[in-house]
């Protein structure tokens, strides 16, 4: 009996080692997902004052790549190691698994104790939010579940082999249906890969203004004036590479309004957060990123709507002194 447990050591310690790496990573990437929605349909004036929708958005992208990928390989191994067991019982008594599973359950209990820990503080503070709350209850959730299955698993197994919820007729469905539901509301969150790429590329075109402007204002104070056009800052002796649009290849527009100011203009796919009022779908005001400062010492959001927009930007000499 000794000689079958320990035929396949280096299998079974590599299985259980890749069950506890794959839990930890669909634990974290399944709290991801609940923590952004809860930020964007829980939004809070105090924590999401220098934040925008975007940032929340990007995270809720990782953490679906991550739980796609990981998650149905955490069922997979422990639907084998189970079954495993069943025709081997013997190997319930195999100390990397025990070590395993002691490990899960003494951080998990770590995690709850915590758990309630902060939430007590939190309410001694006055500080208790719907927000809050309902993080909380994820965390509980999340590591309550995997305490209760590695805490069967370290029962005496009954005939049929471990007690888990991975060896349940009725939990594994329940669990795989909420991870489920999770990662398909992700999508409709976050928004598909087409909308996506519409998004990166009107961020490209910001960036592109961007450093644009940012040239502009650079020969103003080297030559006292606004170059005519962006053909004239490219053939300047500064070397400067003019970007184009990424998608259509066209030039962006450009227009000299005065002597200290100037306008550049874009064709947008998508609506920028807070430009046209946008919100959480919970009602909440969104906060538009921050991306830059300017020539007259504001903050440029840079702002757009769908189709053709126009910056404008006045040069401050007090600010950007000629060279």
């Amino acid at each position: 009996m000794i000689t079958d447990i320990n035929k396949n050591l280096p299998r079974d310690t590599f299985m259980h080692l890749l069950a506890v790496v794959a839990l930890i990573v669909s634990a974290i990437s399944f709290g991801t997902l609940l923590f952004q929605y809860i930020n964007i349909y829980f939004p809070d004036a105090l924590a999401d004052n220098y934040w925008s929708s975007s940032s929340f958005y990007d995270l809720i992208r990782r953490a679906l790549a991550a739980l796609i990928v990981v998650f149905p390989v955490y069922v997979w191994v422990s639907w084998f190691l189970n079954k495993d067991i069943k025709q081997f019982p013997e190997k319930m008594e195999l100390k990397i698994r025990k070590w395993l599973l002691y490990f899960t359950v003494f951080a998990a209990a770590l995690v709850i104790i915590g758990d309630l820990v902060v939430l007590i503080q939190t309410y001694l503070n006055g500080e208790l939010t719907v927000r809050f709350l309902l993080k909380v209850l994820s965390i509980f959730f999340i590591a309550g579940a995997v305490f209760y299955n590695y805490f069967l698993q370290l029962k005496i197994p009954d005939k049929n082999g471990p007690k888990t919820i991975f060896g349940s007729k009725i939990f594994l469905p329940v669990i795989m249906g909420i991870v489920a539901a999770t990662v398909v509301f992700g999508f409709f969150v976050a928004g598909s890969p087409a909308s996506r790429r519409l998004e990166r590329l009107d961020e490209r075109r910001i960036s592109d203004l961007s450093m644009i402007q940012g040239q502009v204002i650079d020969y103003w104070q080297r030559k006292s004036k606004l170059p005519v056009n962006l053909d004239n800052l490219a053939g300047s002796f500064f070397g400067v590479s003019i970007p184009n649009d990424p998608e259509t290849k066209s030039s962006y527009e450009y227009k000299v309004l005065g002597s200290l100011k100037f306008e550049l203009c874009a064709v947008f796919d998508t609506v920028s957060a807070g430009s046209t009022g946008e919100q959480y779908p919970s009602g909440g005001a969104v906060k538009p990123m921050v991306i830059d400062r300017v020539g007259f010492g504001g903050i440029r959001n840079w702002q757009h709507s769908l189709g053709r927009t126009c910056f404008e930007t006045i040069i401050d000499p007090e600010i950007y002194k000629p060279i």
